[in-house]
């Protein structure tokens, strides 16, 4: 008797600790079901509409953020590099290439937390579409680091896990039919101080 008692108890143990898990993975990945990848950067599209999934639902209550609606914009976020590293904070990065249309865009730099990184400096880790210099061709190199560099540049400042946020507002790309054909910046590692 109580040996059933024990490996019912033990059964339900692992049940219910593998479903939390399996769910806590889930929500926490930036890959996962309805998910868009354009190379490094990762966009879930439905998440502020009727149509969003469940598991993007509770990312959004479970993190407190105000997601946007399909007409409103849209989010990407990279974990990783172009070359598929994890993105650090003490490492510098160079984040080139064309940027789609859009009203307006804001790239910043993020902990685990998704928010801004504290940089106790007067310079904050983020950048808008208003303020960079762009090339000839319109697309915008941008340096990011904790040493200042000439053009753009994005301060990064501590150690351990980065993530960047690109966030376009008022553009035809928020439907789901303008992401087919858009290219994002790619995301190059240019060195790290380890």
């Amino acid at each position: 008797m109580l040996k059933n008692a024990l490996l019912t108890l033990l059964a339900l143990a692992i049940t219910i600790g593998g479903g939390g898990g399996s769910v806590w993975h889930a929500l926490k990945t930036q890959d996962g079901i309805g998910a868009i990848r354009i190379g490094p950067w990762t966009a879930f599209p439905d998440i502020g509409t009727q149509a969003a999934d469940p598991y993007s639902k509770a990312r959004v209550a479970r993190e407190g953020v105000l997601a946007l609606g399909q007409a409103e914009g849209l989010s990407f976020v990279a974990e990783r590099d172009s070359g598929g590293e994890q993105l650090k904070r003490q490492c510098a990065y160079e984040i080139e290439g064309g940027f789609p249309t859009a009203r307006f865009w804001t790239l910043y730099a993020t902990d685990q937390s998704l928010g801004v990184i504290e940089t106790e400096k007067p310079r904050l880790a983020a950048l808008q579409s208003y303020q960079v210099l762009r090339q000839p061709d319109n697309s915008v190199v941008i340096s990011v680091g904790h040493r200042p560099a000439p053009g753009n540049w994005l301060l990064s400042d501590g150690s351990g896990r980065m993530y960047f946020v690109l966030t376009f507002y008022d553009t035809p790309i928020a439907s789901s039919t303008g992401l087919s054909d858009i290219t994002l910046p790619q995301i190059l590692k240019v060195g790290c101080n380890a």
